[in-house]
Formats: C-alpha cells, structure tokens, sequence
C-alpha cells in the first residue's frame, strides 16, 4: 500500500485532494459529506464582505456531446452570514480532525479588516489555515479585491504582511491568472511570508453570445459580462503557470508548497500537476459536473499508478518532471521524428492526408495499394525524407496508436539555438548563412 498522506506547510491532511474553495465547499453538509467519500481536505468557499449573488451564474462550454468542457461563473463569495460559515466551518473541524479544513477570506484593503477577520475565524473555528482569495475576476474585484489585488505585486505582498502579523495559522495565498506573468505575484507573495501558494484561480472570460437573442451567456436578466472560466480546457494554462511557479527561485529557496488547481478532473489530471510541482491539488468544476464521488477513482487510480512506478509516498514523485521543462533556446536542434502509418489499424478516413496538405508541410501521398483480390485501395503514406515530425497527423488520427512518431537519425548536428548563437553567430544572423545551414544539415526554416 501507498502512502497518499501529505504534510502541506503544517496542515495534514491524509490525502492531496482537496475541494476549491467554491459552491461544493458552501456548507458544513457539503464538506462533511466530502470527508466521508474519502475527500482529504477542503476549502471553504470564501468568506468576507456582505454579497447578493445573481441567476442565472453559469454559462458552459459543450463540445460534440460532451458536456462541461469549460465553464464560466459571475458567482461572488459566500452569501451566507459569516457566523453560520463560522459555526460550521468549527462543526467539521471537530467532527474530522485528521482532514484539512482551510477557511479563504476576501475582504476590503484595509488592515484592520484583514487582521479582525483572521484573528476570529482562527478563534472560533480552528481551522487549519487561511487562503486569501487574490484571484476572483469578477464582481469583487470590482470593489477593489479579490484578482484587482492580486493582479498588484505591492498589494499581493501587503495584505500577505498584514495576515502574518496575527495568523497563527499557515496562509495561502492564491494567485490570480489574470495577469501577464504569474511569477511576478508569486515572489510579492513569498516576500509578504507565505506560508504556500495555490493557483490558478479563474480565468477572465465571456462565455458566448445567443444567436437568436443576441443575449450574453450567461444571462442575467438581458444584461451579461465577464466571468472567471474554469473546467477541463483551462488545465494546459494551469499547468504552465504551476510549473512557473514552482521553477521560481524564491519559491523554491523558502520551499514553499503550492496547491494546484484547474481542469483537474482524473487522477491522470492529479499525477500531471503534482509532476509539476503541486503538494495538493484543488477541484471545483469536475465536482460540479459529477459530484464528491470521483474522489474514489482518483484515489484508487493514483495510488496504482505510484505502484507501478515504485513510489511509496507522493514526495517520491511531487516535481519530477520540473527539470524537463526548458527554454526553445535549449531545444536539441538535432533531434529528428517522423510519422509511421500503421496500415492494418487505418480506416482511410484521410484526415492525416487532408491535415497535412491543407496546413501542414505536404509530405503525405495517397498511393493505390491492392489489398484483396486485386482490389485496391487509397493508403496514406508519408514521404518520411520531407516530413519535418510536427505530429499533426497523428493528433487528427481518430485511431489510437494509428500514426506513431517514431525518432529517427537525422543529418542534424544536435545543437541547441543558443549554443549556435555562441559557436555559429553568423549562421543565426544571417537568412544566406541559415539557408546554407539548413542545406547541409536538413533543418527546415519556416
């Protein structure tokens, strides 16, 4: 067996799943029910200033029947008296002491606020830490918090500053999407004295237009806006900014542990963010989509994956994959793949074909081969000199394991850009000096 129990700055929790702080962690009933089909910790949704909240609140994304494959909310925080919250919050904590239980707070910038709110919440309900909510995109920050003060470095580092000061508690600081380098935030955080980050928090978006009525979606009485966007097709942003995050240097001088969240939805989704740096990760929208019970797949999945591959603790494997990211600069010029067509799983749907001629670099042909008794049959074949090993084929290939890229030996030096740009300046300079290179070397220049 395999020990999933984490140590996430002081708080435990005896796994790494977590619910995000939004409407599956609204009431003490949710979260407990939680606990009890296996969920190891969760975040409250958020606490703080008085709000009226709006319908309709969500809008989605379907793609070719399936359902939910993005969605977007103008949900503000908790509208339910911050006592009961607080009642709660006290109530799940004492009924589950060995899970996580962190309260998210989001009030006005004023330090006086902050630190009262802190100095009750820990008083009253014993939570396990704090995550300050520096990420909604909508509604709040329209009053000047949430994304408005994460989306300030300064902001990001002071209010952090005024937590510490009176939190006896690990904090959190959640970072917002929102702006044009997530690491920037991330080090005001750490310089504020975090304790861990979590992100990303959602993403500012709107969701679509009615053709018919010409009303935004979602619709709130005819009148529409922006929204944070969430669900399965954020994931590919969410990991790249966690892997930023956890590739920064004073992130990883204080060993600051992050929580990842976003489009986490299997436990291949969970075993992809903590490869990249995540010590927990947080769910929101899968669980609106399919309910508390996917935690069973997730933990029965990630623990047979650790299995496999010999990790007996999820330290064995938090980060492993951090060194493989690189700068284009790095990239081995000298590696060379080419697509190889699998005849006997071809259906001749011709999609690599038409993909690859349409938009791609023409080096597939449909050539007549005979099959049975004498019929024949138009097949794909790639002309493996000319094909550059973009994979486009083998992405729009509806069958599995179809088309292979395959690597193969090449005429290239293997070299990366920036060590050309030392030995070989006047070949990256220069376009006559680059065709001559690509030339005798076989690199395609587009």
């Amino acid at each position: 067996m395999v020990d999933l129990s984490i140590d996430f700055c002081g708080i435990k929790s005896p796994n790494p799943f977590w619910l995000a702080s939004a409407p599956p962690s609204n009431s003490g009933y949710q979260v407990q029910k939680a606990f009890e089909q296996g969920w190891g910790g969760a975040v409250w949704k958020t606490i703080g200033a008085p709000v009226l909240n709006v319908s309709n609140r969500y809008g989605t994304i379907d793609y070719k029947g399936s359902k939910i494959i993005g969605l977007n909310n103008v949900e503000l925080i908790s509208d339910r008296p911050i006592q009961t919250n607080l009642k709660e919050m006290a109530e799940v904590k004492r009924n589950f002491p060995d899970h996580a239980v962190i309260a998210s707070i989001m009030v006005e910038s004023k330090k006086e606020a902050w630190q009262e709110i802190i100095k009750r919440t820990q008083e009253e309900t014993n939570c396990d830490g704090f995550e300050l909510n520096f990420g909604c995109p909508h509604g709040m920050s329209e009053r000047g918090m949430g994304s408005a003060m994460g989306q300030v470095p300064e902001y990001t580092q002071m209010v952090t500053q005024w937590v510490m000061e009176v939190s006896q508690k690990p904090v959190i600081v959640k970072l917002t999407p929102n702006v044009t380098d997530i690491v920037v935030p991330a080090r005001a955080a750490v310089k504020g004295g975090a304790n861990a980050l979590s992100l990303i928090n959602t993403i500012n978006s709107i969701m679509g237009v009615d053709l018919n009525t010409f009303e935004l979606k979602p619709n709130v009485g005819g009148k529409g806006g922006h929204g944070g966007y969430a669900g399965m097709a954020v994931k590919p942003i969410a990991l790249h900014m966690l892997s930023s995050v956890a590739n920064e240097i004073s992130v990883k001088e204080a060993r600051i542990p992050i929580s990842g969240i976003g489009g986490i939805e299997t436990w291949q989704d969970v075993a992809e963010f903590m490869l990249l740096g995540a010590t927990s990760v947080q769910v929101c929208t899968a669980v609106m989509h399919w309910g508390f019970r996917i935690v069973e797949d997730m933990i029965d999945g990630l623990s047979n994956w650790m299995e496999s591959h010999g990790f007996n603790t999820v330290y064995d494997f938090i980060g492993k994959s951090l060194p493989r990211i690189s700068n284009f600069g790095d990239f081995d010029l000298g590696f060379k793949s080419v697509a190889r067509i699998n005849k006997d799983k071809c259906i001749h749907c011709n999609l690599c074909y038409v993909a690859c001629n349409d938009t791609a670099h023409q080096c597939i042909d449909l050539d007549a081969m005979e099959i049975d008794d004498g019929f024949k049959k138009l097949f794909p074949v790639v002309r493996e000199d000319d094909c550059v090993g973009c994979a486009l084929c083998a992405s729009v290939c509806p069958v599995n394991d179809c088309i292979s890229m395959v690597a193969v030996d090449s005429k290239r030096p293997h070299i990366t850009w920036n060590e050309l740009s030392k030995t070989q300046p006047e070949v990256v300079s220069n376009w006559d000096k680059m065709e001559e290179y690509r030339k005798v070397s076989n690199i395609h220049i587009h």
